[in-house]
């Protein structure tokens, strides 16, 4: 991965760093300083690995979707990180940094969260271990995403609601960055996305690439071959694209294809397309590409998308996109919601909204019939039934037809 890796201060080309308050600088130095020896350690892979075989239940399926591959003329592949253990690919960040947390010694771990998985996730991790955990949710994500609350406060969790802003996921980061800084001293912030201070970009992405690594292995035993011609993941931290492209980011033979929230579209004034919108700045610890006023104040995203409406992007994508190795698609709410019911009613699969918006890309890409394109589910759509049951009836009376 030589022409994408982070350099040893945090970069990306001109994207990353660690922006921290004063305060933060020795629990950032720490983590730097520790983070890629601990996670190297023959000890630490085996109990990570074991975990994520026998706790996780990897590796997930890679799965021929037949029918969807005959509506798009190729061969579609789905990577199943919807079955892992709490539904989603954040399960495999935690448990790599809930190992490291202990390791440091740290006895109180905060998150935060939009969609709610990555705070489930953290707080399943909390209580396989024993930790304390918090999870700074925004108020309008633990209203539309109450299950997955209740959820994190089944497993032992404590959930504060953000209520600042637009009181979702911008806004819930920022109240943990506050804990963090009251807190510095026994408190592990296990960040959920490639997005932050460094390290936390490189150490998320390579605790996800495990998704990469199952992927070379599983196509080389279905197609022959170790490389698709396509991968496609949703960004809006970006930590299952993240872990989707990493083995495969220097083989300039593999397209990567980025899905961000459109949201009512990019020139509506409601959306989230940091790529397409965005500009260079610095949010949450990290210099990157920012959606922002003249005056450098950051405005508020708005996607259908609770885990998607993040007014950044991992400082790895604002390289890829300056670089043109990924091509980033502008997905639309009404797209997403079109896509979920296509893989519904096609394969028998319910991806969250997340999800969804990279299953919108197929209708955007023009393939051949040999292409081979892997696609990852990154999670599954229990958290979001209350928006698809409120779309249902509107779909299926404009496009049961054209299924």
């Amino acid at each position: 991965m030589s022409n994408y890796s982070v350099t040893s201060n945090g970069y990306y080309g001109e994207f990353g760093g660690a922006f921290v308050p004063e305060i933060l600088h020795k629990c950032i130095e720490d983590l730097k300083n520790r983070y890629l020896s601990e996670l190297t350690k023959p000890d630490f892979q085996e109990e990570f690995h074991q975990l994520l075989r026998d706790y996780v239940g990897r590796p997930t399926p890679l799965y021929f979707a037949k029918r969807l591959s005959e509506k798009y003329g190729c061969k579609i592949y789905l990577k199943r990180e919807d079955l892992n253990h709490t539904g989603a690919h954040k399960i495999n960040n935690t448990l790599g940094q809930i190992l490291l947390a202990k390791r440091m010694g740290k006895k109180r771990i905060i998150a935060e969260t939009g969609a709610g998985q990555h705070g489930v996730a953290t707080a399943t991790v909390c209580a396989l271990m024993g930790l304390e955990c918090i999870v700074y949710m925004g108020k309008t994500d633990i209203e539309r995403q109450l299950i997955n609350v209740q959820k994190m406060r089944m497993l032992g969790a404590t959930v504060v609601a953000a209520t600042s802003g637009n009181m979702t996921l911008k806004d819930a980061t920022n109240e943990a960055i506050r804990d963090w800084c009251c807190h510095p001293e026994d408190t592990y912030y296990i960040i959920g996305s490639v997005v932050g201070p460094h390290p936390y970009p490189d150490m998320v992405a390579k605790l996800q690439s495990v998704i990469s690594e199952e992927i070379k292995k599983q196509l080389l035993k279905q197609e022959g071959r170790e490389n698709p011609d396509y991968l496609i993941a949703c960004i809006g931290g970006g930590s299952n694209a993240a872990g989707t492209i990493y083995h495969y980011l220097d083989n300039e033979d593999v397209q990567i294809l980025l899905a961000e929230a459109a949201g009512k579209g990019i020139d509506s004034g409601e959306s989230a397309a940091t790529i397409h919108l965005g500009t260079i700045g610095v949010l949450h610890g990290s210099k990157t590409l920012v959606m922002q006023d003249e005056n450098g104040q950051v405005t508020e995203p708005y996607s259908i998308s609770a885990g998607l409406d993040y007014p950044g992007i991992g400082p790895l994508y604002a390289y890829l996109a300056y670089t043109k190795r990924a091509k980033t698609l502008a997905i639309t709410d009404e797209q997403a919601l079109k896509a979920a019911f296509e893989l519904t009613r096609t394969e028998g699969i319910i991806p969250a909204l997340e999800s969804s918006h990279a299953l919108a890309v197929l209708s955007q890409q023009a393939f051949k019939k040999e292409d081979v394109v892997v696609l990852t589910v990154s999670g599954r759509g229990d958290k979001d039934m209350e928006t698809y049951i409120m779309a249902l009836s509107q779909f299926d009376h404009a496009n049961t037809d054209s299924l």
